[in-house]
């Protein structure tokens, strides 16, 4: 059987179509539509114009799968319809206008489907995961392939960069703000307070761009799914050199994040040098696989 699945996230939205045999789910096609619906947010608040753009591009998305024998088509959306004064406005003139109905999801829902769909493409035993969004980042804690602790931290790669970068990529002195900023929430997070991982599980665009990124610049395999942590910082250091130098590399291998990249791999950083994180591991699989999941093979209610 298949099925469609919309993601409304703050910088991108995205639809992906599986075939679900027999309780596994095989990704069949995946379109992004990079909207950006962070930076219509003005004062907490999207604007009339960035609730338009969302319903223009769910409705280009059901036109798309209109003629494909789809059992369902779900919808869901993360910190940018999540962290806005008017969310439910916006639900209102989505269902209005494409008749398409959105689930917005907790932070901590965001979360555990991020877990849920990462551990069906790999083993989870022990360890934390880091989903950096554009809105938000999500980390949660795990051990003996249970959920221990999650929290998702109300910044993104796009937010970071609406909210401290002025031109294209940040300066030295937005860097450091940058990190201070996301140091500051990390501090926040008791239960990461002392911990130490080796391994962290990385999900989402900015982990994705990033992995691309290193295997460029290391001349690795473009299916190197590893990324040493100490290679985050190195790509700093070198991106930081020349603007024209950086801004050639991320249109060779990301030009959809060209003004998150950097944000998002700032974030990265952050949070491996806080956690002392020696190795990512970068999931195929993430919060669209978990949701489907979810809503297919239902657990325990997760709220």
């Amino acid at each position: 059987m298949m099925y469609g699945v919309i993601d409304v996230g703050s910088n991108t939205i995205r639809l992906c179509i599986y075939d679900v045999t027999n309780g596994a789910i095989q990704p069949m096609f995946n379109n992004k539509t990079t909207a950006g619906l962070a930076a219509y947010v003005k004062k907490g608040k999207m604007t009339k114009k960035g609730i338009k753009k969302a319903c223009d591009v769910l409705s280009h998305y059901k036109e798309m799968v209109q003629h494909l024998p789809l059992e369902e088509l779900f919808v869901f959306a993360t910190a940018s319809l999540r962290n806005i004064s008017n969310t439910d406005e916006a639900l209102q003139v989505i269902l209005s206008e494409t008749e398409l109905s959105v689930d917005v999801l907790t932070g901590y829902q965001e979360a555990t489907f991020d877990f849920i769909g990462a551990a069906r493409s790999m083993h989870l035993n022990k360890g934390i995961l880091l989903d950096i969004g554009g809105g938000s980042t999500e980390i949660l804690v795990y051990e003996r392939g249970e959920i221990q602790n999650a929290v998702s931290l109300a910044f993104g790669s796009l937010s970071i960069y609406s909210n401290y970068v002025k031109d294209l990529f940040p300066t030295n002195k937005e860097k450091k703000q940058i990190e201070e900023a996301v140091l500051a929430e990390l501090k926040k997070v008791k239960f990461l307070n002392n911990k130490t991982f080796d391994v962290m599980i990385g999900i989402g665009g900015s982990i994705r761009a990033t992995k691309n990124m290193n295997n460029d610049m290391f001349e690795l395999s473009r299916e190197n799914n590893i990324i040493f942590a100490e290679n985050v910082s190195e790509l700093l250091k070198e991106l930081k050199n020349s603007e024209k130098e950086t801004l050639k590399r991320v249109l060779r291998t990301s030009p959809d994040r060209v003004h998150t990249l950097l944000p998002g791999m700032m974030i990265m950083d952050t949070v491996c040098q806080y956690v002392k994180c020696r190795n990512i591991v970068v999931s195929p699989y993430g919060v669209r696989e978990g949701y489907l999941y979810q809503k297919l093979f239902p657990m325990d209610n997760i709220k």
